[in-house]
């Protein structure tokens, strides 16, 4: 077992191990850590922990210290000369005239590296525009093509929900998600009511399917026949999340029913 802490770069990014060595971190905490891309500026978002040698990518860097006030402005800085270095991209894309759409820039805490993210539809010959950078710069210069799903992540919005994105507001990685998952819980399978902005389909289907699962588990399937206090009337619709079955009574009339109102329904699992 390996004392550690986890650590974030980037809001609802990937969480990191790192070894907190004696310093006292609590989560919320700023750090100054060594990663493969050099010095890194990152958050305590997990605190103090043991976790089994498996879970761990060797090898297990120290935190090199907590940040300090200079850091921290030297933090704010560095997202300001982003927004910089990002018009000034903008602008070579235009002139080399690139098929691609810069997304965001990150400078590295230590300036070894300005990374540039961008999406394209396919392949880009994007050389030039390197060397045009790296003369404006002078530093090492990475150009990183994204996916649509990193995209949302990276720029954020509203779903139909009327809520922020999780994939930008919590979700840390993105799992497979399937129209079978869909099919589950019952939703349309309209595209545009089950896609994200991203065009993909939504993250919600996959971390809310346990719980459709619970729901439907509870509930009478279509099709059954339920007992009311007006008769008996057969199942043709449900609302997992509401907790409500439409029965038809027949004569061309439904009605909809809370489950907790079924007095004769009881769950079987």
């Amino acid at each position: 077992m390996e004392i550690v802490v986890g650590i974030s770069f980037k809001k609802a990014g990937k969480i990191y191990y790192f070894d907190p060595g004696d310093i006292a971190l609590v989560i919320g905490d700023n750090v100054i850590v060594e990663t493969a891309r050099g010095i890194e500026f990152g958050e305590v978002v997990l605190g103090k922990r043991e976790v089994v040698e498996e879970e761990i990518v060797a090898p297990l860097k120290k935190v090199i210290r907590k940040a300090t006030d200079r850091d921290q402005k030297k933090n704010a800085r560095n997202k300001e000369l982003e927004k910089e270095a990002y018009d000034i991209c903008e602008k070579k894309i235009a002139k080399h005239g690139l098929p691609m759409k810069l997304i965001d820039v990150e400078y590295t805490f230590d300036h070894n590296k300005v990374i540039f993210y961008f999406t394209a539809d396919g392949r880009v010959d994007f050389r030039e525009l390197v060397k045009d950078l790296a003369r404006v710069f002078k530093t090492r210069i990475e150009l990183r093509q994204i996916g649509v799903r990193d995209e949302a992540k990276m720029v954020g919005g509203m779903g139909i929900c009327g809520r922020p994105l999780c994939c930008s507001l919590f979700l840390r990685d993105f799992d497979p998600i399937s129209i079978k998952m869909a099919k589950k819980q019952e939703l349309s399978l309209n595209p545009a009511k089950i896609s994200g902005v991203c065009g993909r389909l939504m993250c919600c289907l996959k971390y809310e399917s346990k719980i459709y699962k619970r729901l439907k588990k509870e509930m009478p399937d279509v099709g059954e026949m339920v007992e009311l206090d007006i008769g008996e009337g057969e199942i043709v619709e449900r609302n997992l999340v509401k907790q409500t079955i439409t029965v038809d009574i027949g004569a061309d009339e439904y009605i909809e029913v809370e489950i907790d109102d079924l007095d004769n329904y009881e769950d079987d699992e």
